[in-house]
């Protein structure tokens, strides 16, 4: 063919295609590094926002290994940690943890003052959030190396368990009408920091009684239909509302937290587990500092947990090319991306489009061991260009291991299949409208092709051809077009219909002279055949054809103005030739002086004028006062024969003029005072 589809064309046909497929599940990458740090950008002071975005920054670092420098959002820590200070509980247990975090040295005396001020919070409120945050903050500080007992944790055990209600789902404080279930994450943090603290063990039927709330909750557990599970509030309040990342967040940090601390297993399904954590993969990568930190730290306590422990099967790559032979690789690992335990992935069913088996066979993938990669070469399977889903079921090696991890039994995943396509019977022609084809010429639409076809109204144009998969299979492209463009930029696209495995279409022009607007003479023919799948995508002409129509009558249509580019005003513009005007004729040098010296001699006149009526200088003040004005008066004077000789050599006349109004206002004034002077003398010598 003339030519391949544009690049650009290609890629937005690809993406098209495999957009569907961009939201896969991979697991946390140096990609989640860069978003975090971007997201969270740190004040002059060292803080990122108020304490509590502070702390979601520098824990969110710390999950990821982003270093970060420590010393100025230590100091922001121990200002709210300070005993003279009067931070509410929430203030204290953020700055704790932040403290935590970052290793901040801490004095035990300022840890002791913080203790006793969160245990006075406790036994004042009825608040699961101020219950939350104290039980919270006491535990930091143990985690710190403190040694921390609540006391009487069974009445702070009771007081938080009084708020529950019989879905699993929690209240705020006893005067709330609705329960939350961002709140029972946060109960059953809280629960989990009550049993650390507690000086001895508390009592193991309120634990079970709590297990058994964990498993009401997850009754309520949504889901997706790729697998994933979330939790949301069950009654939507504008105040109170967070959205189903912060509510599986909260959720995941209490029953994980819970998990660790109680004894025996939460009676909760691995398929959940599993999930929630592809429900925090499929985030991406998240566009908001929130949504960031709820991500990583949920990921963080499913990586590491009582319950169970995730294992995210992925795909590297999810286009494979017939061409190349790619081979399907799979990546079964948690979701910080640690090597699984020994297991056996195997393909076990493979489905088309439309959800038609294509394959039932088992097959087991092979692994590598040094790229912790299993892998199976997809030519067996007999499988053709388009989008397929592949089913595969992943066991554990180890029976032990299956209390351990979740792996959620058969995993689906969706890939996409390219390949070259194969063109055939390829044929143009012109025919009457009753009569059979006159002219039929085979054209090869791999390679460069010219044909040159006349036609007038009266007759038709005829295209057809054939395209198969590798496989043999009636291929369907997204985009077959067959475009006509006139000599005077005007175009005609056409859809080639797909009929019996042929493509084909038949072009009446005596139907069609409206459309092409009478217009008559050149037409470039051009095909395009384009889709995702098919990797030998075209874009060429097929040669010319050279159309009579008739006359266009009075009423017509008229072919619509083509489009200006607008980039085009900008660009060079065309060369203008000009002819300068021949210099008039100029007089010879010795004329010119001679007319320079003729113009000079009124001067000359003037002095010997003022030399034979002799002028002298007896009259001149001899005071300062009027001296100096009647100096001025004589300077301005040559000023203004100085500015007559600059006009001649240099100045135009506006700028002349502008300086002789300044220069003769100059001399007004010191001639009025120096005449004056003169006048006045003259007077006195008369009457003296």
């Amino acid at each position: 063919m003339a030519g391949g589809l544009p690049a650009l064309a290609t890629l937005i046909l690809l993406v098209a295609a495999v957009a569907p497929l961009s939201s896969a599940v991979r697991p946390v990458s140096d990609a989640h590094r860069s978003t975090s740090a971007e997201l969270f950008a740190a004040s002059p002071d060292g803080s990122f926002g108020d304490l509590e975005r502070t702390y979601e920054a520098v824990r969110t670092f710390q999950i990821l290994g982003v270093e970060k420098d420590k010393s100025l959002t230590c100091k922001l820590a121990a200002t709210k940690l300070a005993p003279l200070s009067s931070s509410p509980a929430k203030d204290l247990f953020h700055a704790v943890r932040i403290s935590g975090v970052l290793r901040c040295g801490v004095d035990s005396s300022v840890y002791d003052d913080v203790a006793a001020r969160l245990k006075a919070v406790i036994k004042e409120t009825d608040s699961l959030l101020e219950l939350y945050y104290s039980v919270g903050g006491l535990l930091s500080v143990k985690e710190q190396g403190h040694d921390i007992v609540l006391p009487d944790s069974d009445s702070t055990f009771h007081a938080i368990k009084a708020l529950s209600q019989s879905d699993g789902r929690w209240r705020y404080d006893t005067n709330s009408a609705e329960s939350s279930t961002f709140a029972a994450g946060l109960a059953l943090e809280a629960l989990a920091g009550v049993v650390s603290l507690a000086g001895a063990d508390v009592d193991p039927s309120m634990i079970g009684v709590v297990k058994n709330d964990i498993v009401k909750l997850f009754d309520t557990i949504k889901s997706y239909d790729d697998g994933a599970f979330y939790f949301d509030e069950k009654h939507v309040d504008a105040t109170e509302y967070k959205g189903p990342i912060t509510t599986s967040a909260s959720v995941v940090r209490g029953v994980t937290s819970f998990a660790n601390v109680a004894s025996g297993k939460l009676n909760i399904p691995g398929e959940k587990i599993l999930g929630l954590a592809k429900f925090f993969l499929g985030i991406g990568l998240p566009g908001s500092a929130k949504d960031c930190f709820n991500q990583i730290e949920s990921l963080s306590f499913l990586e590491n947990n009582r319950a169970f422990i995730p294992l995210v099967l992925s795909l590297p790559s999810k286009v494979f090319s017939l061409t190349s032979k790619d081979q399907l690789k799979v990546e079964v690992t948690t979701v910080f991306g640690s090597a699984a335990p020994p297991l056996r992935v195997n393909l076990v069913q493979v489905l088309g489009s439309d959800s038609k088996v294509i394959s039932t066979e088992n097959k087991e993938l092979q692994f590598d061991l040094d790229s912790n990669v299993h892998y199976l070469d997809i030519s067996p399977l007999k499988i053709d260009v388009g989008k397929y889903s592949l089913v595969f079921e992943i066991s554990l090696q180890e029976p032990e291991h299956e209390t351990i991890y979740a792996t959620g039994g058969r995993n689906t995943e969706t890939i996409f299949v390219t390949g070259l396509i194969k063109v055939g019977k390829a044929e143009i022609g012109i025919s009457d409208n009753d009569a059979e084809t006159e002219s039929v010429q085979k054209i090869d639409l791999h390679k460069d092709t010219s044909v040159f076809l006349s036609a007038n109204h009266l007759q038709k144009l005829r295209l057809s051809f054939q395209l198969s998969t590798p496989l043999g299979n009636t291929f369907k492209p997204h985009q077959v077009f067959l475009k006509l463009k006139h000599e005077s930029k005007v175009e005609h696209l056409f859809v080639v219909p797909v009929k019996a495995r042929q493509f084909k279409i038949v072009l009446d022009f005596l139907g069609l002279v409206e459309k092409f607007y009478y217009l008559s003479g050149k037409y470039d023919l051009e095909l395009a055949v384009g889709d995702a799948a098919m990797e030998n995508s075209f874009l060429g002409a097929l040669g010319h054809l050279e159309l009579d129509l008739p006359e266009a009558p009075e009423k017509a249509p008229r072919p619509p103005a083509q489009a200006v580019d607008p980039f085009s005003e900008f660009g060079p513009k065309k060369e203008i030739s000009h002819i300068f005007r021949s210099p008039e004729k100029r007089p010879p040098k010795e004329l010119s002086l001679a007319f320079t010296c003729l113009t000079l001699l009124p001067s000359v006149g003037f002095l010997i004028g003022l030399v034979r009526l002799g002028v002298n200088l007896k009259n001149f003040p001899s005071l300062p006062a009027p001296a100096a004005f009647a100096s001025l008066f004589h300077a301005g004077i040559g000023a203004v024969l100085l500015l007559y000789v600059l006009f001649w050599v240099k100045l135009d006349l506006f700028t002349t003029l502008k300086y002789l109004s300044f220069l003769g206002v100059f001399l007004i004034f010191v001639g009025h005072r120096a005449l004056s002077y003169l006048s006045s003398t003259s007077t006195k010598q008369k009457t003296a």
